[in-house]
């Protein structure tokens, strides 16, 4: 649960791995790192969120590389945000004394956070300062692979053996030996270290404070734009502000997660790397980022979809954060994974599968960019209008569904759904912009298919739509997100009665949802998975729209419980333990935290 004043806790570990619920994320905007409540940095890709990784201790505590900055006999520690910021504070008790550690990635002096542009200095800044007693501070910096120092300027340059074109610059306010080094330091002595990757002026002063004050400053000027009045309020603004940290603001577009082949569940194989964007996200995110004041953003994410639409000239189901094809997939045998789950993957196989939703995506993306006060040209039109063609054939085929399943394709409800809001958004487009294009085909279209998927999908039986149209009475929580499409309203009969089917038939217990059950809906893959957070935020977002106001609310308060002392969310929880598992952060968690906070809060009426 967020805490914004923490009791010190011991630091725990799993066979040399902290359990995510210890990791703190900062970022810049260009990239993100993930600080332990030991003072070790065990994430972290540079120069972008889906470079190679400079540090991935996380992924092997043996051989992944760290940066760890701690006291000798560390004995407990805590840790909380800046308020408002992205700039971490982790206080380190050892047992002669008390450390604490500021840590960001530096952001330019007066960035304004909401341009559509880079801000990111190319600096970590790492600042400690001794509050009480005295201390032995050992600094350890070793990057995946090693790495060897040399003198430079007022510091040194470090050479990686895994990124030997990566120019890497590390200084401090005190001497450093080498990559380790050891401080004896007495209350009130501090110890800077900045580790830079960008361009480096050997002339510049060192001076991580104030670094660390421009950086909280310009996190504290893009916070003046939050506007949310409803439940869980701390949680909605926390939640803000790792989705921005998971934002590429340069390119506008956002990570499902800053990390790779975090597992589902522990011990498992579902290991896959989010660090890339997928346009499924972009409805969501919009949706939640509009309505709690960041319009900036939303409009930024809306044109990313438009334009890598536009130049791949094909509606794929995701892509670079520059809007490229997805690298393929390959296992990384020298890391033995995360509390030996292995296998590490970069890139992602479910790049060219065949999700028809991805239709509905993108023209939903296009309807809502032009409802914003957004134009397109004549070509990008050409372009929607041929996916809404091809949406009203791809429905009656098989794919591999919003969970982007590794077995036989199937008609999923879900994909159909979207093939519908491909069809219905076509058609407003068209009628609101008098574009020239099959208005009416389309809307009749969009009409029918809705009728099919009530009528097809409908178990008479087992009462509830099924996840499939060809048959079956199986379901998946994907059922969950129609009403939130504007496919079927939340309040109609069979969608009541699916709400009611999926929270019994895929309860976790305590509000959790699984996807789907393994048993009776293969996915190809061997060994179960942990409930998917988002689909108990669907879950809330249907009980709101339904009427049943207290249960929703109830649901919501306790999922938002389940999130980290810094108000953090994994992709999934373990119900067995509560653990988070997974990438993490994961960015659909959290706009689920913010979308259905803004549903509770319009349906009670504190909206505003």
């Amino acid at each position: 649960m967020l805490d914004p004043d923490p009791a010190f806790r011991p630091i725990r570990m799993h066979g040399g791995y902290p359990p995510l619920a210890d990791l703190g994320l900062i970022g810049d905007g260009a990239t993100a790192a993930l600080v332990g409540l030991d003072g070790s940095i065990r994430w972290m890709c540079v120069p972008s969120f889906d470079s190679e990784p400079l540090f991935c201790a996380l992924l092997d505590h043996a051989r992944g590389g760290e940066f760890s900055v701690a006291p000798e006999g560390l004995v407990d520690a805590r840790q909380r945000y800046e308020p408002n910021t992205g700039v971490l504070v982790t206080e380190l008790r050892s047992d002669t004394g008390l450390v604490q550690l500021t840590d960001a990635l530096a952001l330019r002096s007066g960035a304004d956070l909401t341009d559509d542009d880079a801000a990111a200095h190319g600096e970590l800044v790492r600042s400690a300062v001794v509050l009480s007693g005295s201390v032995r501070v050992r600094v350890n910096v070793q990057p995946r692979g090693g790495a060897q120092p040399r003198p430079a300027f007022n510091g040194m340059a470090v050479e990686c053996a895994c990124q030997p074109r990566l120019r890497l610059h590390l200084r401090s306010n005190r001497t450093l030996a080498g990559l380790q080094s050891t401080h004896d330091l007495q209350q009130g002595d501090r110890l800077n270290l900045v580790l830079s990757w960008g361009r480096f002026h050997r002339h510049h002063p060192l001076d991580a404070e104030a670094r660390l004050r421009e950086t909280a400053d310009a996190w504290r000027r893009w916070m003046t734009g939050f506007h949310y009045n409803g439940p869980e309020p701390a949680m909605v603004r926390r939640a803000a502000i790792t989705l921005k940290l998971c934002d590429h603001w340069a390119h506008g577009s956002l990570v499902a997660a800053p990390t790779s082949s975090l597992p589902a569940p522990v011990g498992g194989i579902r290991n896959w790397d989010y660090r890339y964007t997928w346009i499924r996200d972009a409805a969501f995110a919009v949706f939640a980022l509009r309505r709690i004041g960041f319009v900036n953003e939303a409009d930024a994410f809306l044109g990313w979809v438009l334009d890598a639409f536009e130049r791949s000239g094909q509606a794929r189901i995701m892509y670079t954060l520059g809007g490229d094809p997805i690298p393929d997939e390959w296992d990384d045998v020298e890391l033995e994974g995360y509390r030996l789950s292995a296998p590490v993957r970069w890139g992602n196989g479910a790049a060219d599968q065949r999700q028809h939703d991805v239709y509905g995506e993108v023209l939903d993306c296009a309807d809502q960019w032009v409802k914003a006060g957004g134009r397109f040209d004549p070509v990008l039109w050409d372009g929607l209008s041929g996916i809404a063609d091809a949406a009203g054939q791809a429905w009656r085929e098989p794919d591999q569904g919003i969970w982007e399943v590794r077995g036989s394709g199937r008609i999923f409800t879900y994909s159909a759904a979207m093939c519908q809001v491909a069809l219905d958004r076509a058609a407003a487009l068209g009628e609101r912009l008098g574009l020239t294009g099959p208005v009416a085909r389309w809307r009749s279209e969009a009409a029918d298919l809705r009728e099919t998927i009530l009528t097809r999908a409908w178990n008479e039986d087992a009462k509830t739509l099924s996840e499939h149209l060809d048959g079956g009475d199986s379901v998946d929580a994907s059922l969950l997100a129609l009403p939130l499409r504007g496919v079927i309203p939340a309040d109609h009969p069979k969608m009541v009665a699916t709400t009611a089917a999926i929270a019994e038939r895929l309860s976790a217990g305590d509000g959790l949802l699984y996807r789907y059950r393994h048993d009776e809906s293969p996915d190809g893959l061997a060994g179960d998975e942990g409930a998917f957070l988002l689909c108990s935020f669907w879950l809330v977002d249907n009980l709101v729209h339904q009427g049943r106001l207290e249960e929703a609310e109830q649901l919501y308060t306790s999922l938002c419980a389940r999130a980290s002392p810094l108000g953090l969310l994994s992709e999934q929880i373990d119900p067995s333990s509560g653990e988070l598992t997974g990438n993490f952060p994961q960015a659909f968690s959290h706009i689920g935290v913010i979308a259905s906070g803004v549903n509770l809060a319009r349906a009670t009426g504190t909206a505003g």
